[in-house]
């Protein structure tokens, strides 16, 4: 029975080479939390999350002062137990936002301890549905001081070149529908027919109607799926888009709980879930709310940290896509990983190494920590 010795919590703060935009907001870094659990058998986990462009030391806060004591000392195979016990800890201070990616970011790193313990991969360990690889989308197109539409055509068409017969961009940010539908016709123009489509909002909307007059000039341009278009707190506006355009609904990357999933679904609000692990509260929670989406028949495309969320939808029947992000212009998670995920033909390979796959690089977290 191994138990828990130690858990770490650290902060990173990574910069963004170009500072970036999408709907309503600018990033010029990012913070990241990073945790690691160890138990006397010697075998290691690591967990992680995305705290936001401020505020990483909020998560070592939220593990050192609350959740820290639920955690070590427990059997490591004790994993739903450690769940709700660090969830009944944090109940006052947060059921979402930091808390409960910090609870998110222990719960991973059980998992990857448990599966490295056990020589298998992560998603061999929670019982695979895929065993070789899963479909990816690439994920781009954000607003960049200078950027024409042209130039985003031009990035899009470099992701059909890859492989990627799917792709996603970033839309709302424009007050005028004109430039916003622009953008999406000379992408569509340029990938051609066939090439999946995707459009992320990022919450720019926040009536009804306002949302339709920009929404209703995408749907000659036939997009896969209209993504966060509201608040994720409006629930009932995305249930009145689902009835008011053609285009499906995806929503759910902020979301934290199966009780707020239940409600999106119960409401008919998303035709896709895109529920992000190291946000709803870790693998354990986010297997919760997958299973329950399969009892309405809606698939997960999760949002993401395509290093974690490849191994998560490998192991459920109705995971559809992993958002892959190329390169560090965006995701810059990718400079702490040892091994990056390998992709072929718009699919992610799934590797054979014991656990998530890869390490956290220590020489990286020096250059980039937060001080306590």
């Amino acid at each position: 029975m191994p138990r828990i010795t130690s858990l770490r919590a650290r902060s990173v703060a990574i910069p963004l080479a170009v500072p970036t935009s999408f709907s309503s907001r600018s990033v010029s870094e990012r913070h990241y939390g990073l945790v690691e659990v160890e138990a006397d058998d010697g075998y290691k986990g690591i967990g992680f999350c995305y705290v936001g462009s401020r505020g990483g030391r909020l998560f070592t806060t939220a593990i050192t002062d609350l959740l820290q004591e639920q955690v070590v000392g427990r059997d490591a195979h004790e994993v739903e137990g450690i769940w709700q016990a660090m969830y009944q800890e944090a109940l006052l201070q947060g059921r979402a936002g930091t808390v409960m990616r910090a609870l998110s970011a222990i719960d991973i790193a059980l998992w990857d301890r448990n599966a490295r313990a056990a020589n298998l991969p992560l998603y061999k360990f929670l019982g695979a549905n895929r065993t070789d690889s899963v479909p990816a989308y690439a994920s781009g197109g954000y607003y960049i001081e200078g950027k024409t539409p042209a130039m985003l055509a031009d990035e899009c068409e470099a992701f059909v070149r890859s492989g990627f017969g799917a792709l996603k961009i970033k839309v709302g940010r424009y007050r005028d529908p004109g430039r916003e539908e622009e953008r999406v016709a000379a992408v569509r123009d340029r990938i051609g027919p066939d090439v999946l489509l995707m459009l992320d909002a990022n919450n720019a909307w926040s009536d009804l109607s306002t949302a339709l007059q920009v929404i209703r000039r995408f749907e000659p341009y036939d997009p896969y799926f209209i993504e966060e278009p509201f608040s994720p707190d409006d629930i009932d506006n995305h249930a009145r888009l689902t009835g008011a355009t053609s285009i499906p609904v995806a929503t759910g990357e902020i979301e934290a709980g199966r009780w707020r999933f239940r409600e999106l679904l119960d409401k008919g609000a998303a035709a896709i879930l895109q529920t992000d692990a190291c946000v709803a509260g870790g693998i354990t929670e986010f297997r919760r709310i997958a299973a329950m989406a399969a009892g309405y028949s809606v698939p997960l495309a999760p949002h993401w940290f395509h290093d974690l969320h490849a191994h998560l939808v490998a192991s459920i029947p109705n995971g559809q896509f992993v958002e892959y992000f190329p390169n560090s212009d965006v995701l810059n998670f990718r400079e702490l990983v040892s091994h990056q995920v390998e992709t072929r033909n718009g699919q992610i390979v799934l590797t054979d190494r014991p656990g998530l796959g890869f390490d956290l690089r220590e020489d990286q977290i020096a250059r980039f920590l937060l001080p306590a």
